[in-house]
């Protein structure tokens, strides 16, 4: 276990009489891939954005790399990146157009086409973003939240809507940058993606965290309770056919 980088202690989030979050405290460790998982409007959206330093808080303290998010904003906004969602781009730029537009924001000297090779999109490098098929858009989007060099990352869904190939192939970029020694912080609806990439995850409803462990510990002690399910569990599942029938290599649109 790294040591802790994000630290969320007794957070509250109200929106008038409305209370978002409820009092939630986690801490996430250096290195790790970590899930905040929940259902629409279950308060994961809104704490991720207050450790992004883009929503204000109620109350509570957080803690990002040892600086306090009430007085160092700016720092921590220095050291994490945030995947921007799609009308976040200027349709018109190509994409190394656009690495030197941010990279300009950022104050940051980067080599587009070095970023495009770690997200398999070098031979996209003139392309226009608005061009782009599903898998590749979401590919440049991480590229975008690795140009300040991060020590953390937030990925908002990254797989949603993506075919089975371009799902995979996420999978992998998002484990190569946490093997390079980035911290993930990931929100997903999928279950499965959770159980496959998080070292650990957060399950929050209605405002409070209800569980908080390693995918396999929360199975564990879901099935020492007694649950079973109504069928045998299989050793492969629909997507595991579709993969191996149709090969893992990424099509392009």
């Amino acid at each position: 276990m790294g040591k802790t980088i994000i630290e969320v202690k007794n957070l509250h989030k109200k929106y008038g009489d409305f209370e978002a979050v409820k009092g939630i405290s986690f801490d996430v460790y250096e290195g790790e891939i970590f899930g905040l998982l929940g259902p629409n409007g279950a308060g994961k959206s809104t704490t991720l954005e207050i450790i992004e330093t883009l929503r204000d808080k109620t109350s509570g303290e957080v803690f990002v790399d040892g600086m306090n998010l009430d007085t160092s904003p700016n720092e921590i906004k220095k050291i994490i990146g945030v995947q921007l969602q799609t009308s976040g781009y200027y349709p018109s730029l190509n994409l190394v157009e656009l690495i030197t537009l941010f990279s300009g924001l950022y104050n940051e000297d980067v080599d587009p086409l070095a970023l495009l090779d770690k997200v398999n999109l070098r031979d996209k490098a003139k392309a226009k973003f608005k061009e782009m098929s599903g898998g590749q858009k979401q590919r440049f989007s991480i590229a975008t939240t690795l140009i300040n060099k991060p020590k953390i990352i937030f990925l908002d869904e990254p797989t949603t809507g993506l075919d089975p190939q371009a799902r995979r192939n996420l999978w992998d970029l998002i484990r190569e940058i946490r093997n390079s020694g980035t911290t993930v912080v990931i929100t997903t609806h999928y279950m499965d993606e959770a159980e496959v990439l998080c070292d650990r995850v957060a399950i929050i409803d209605s405002g409070k965290i209800i569980a908080l462990n390693s995918p396999d510990h929360l199975v564990d002690e879901l099935v020492a309770s007694g649950f079973e399910k109504p069928k045998e569990v299989k050793q492969a599942n629909l997507e595991d056919v579709f993969i191996n029938l149709t090969g893992r290599e990424l099509r392009e649109e």
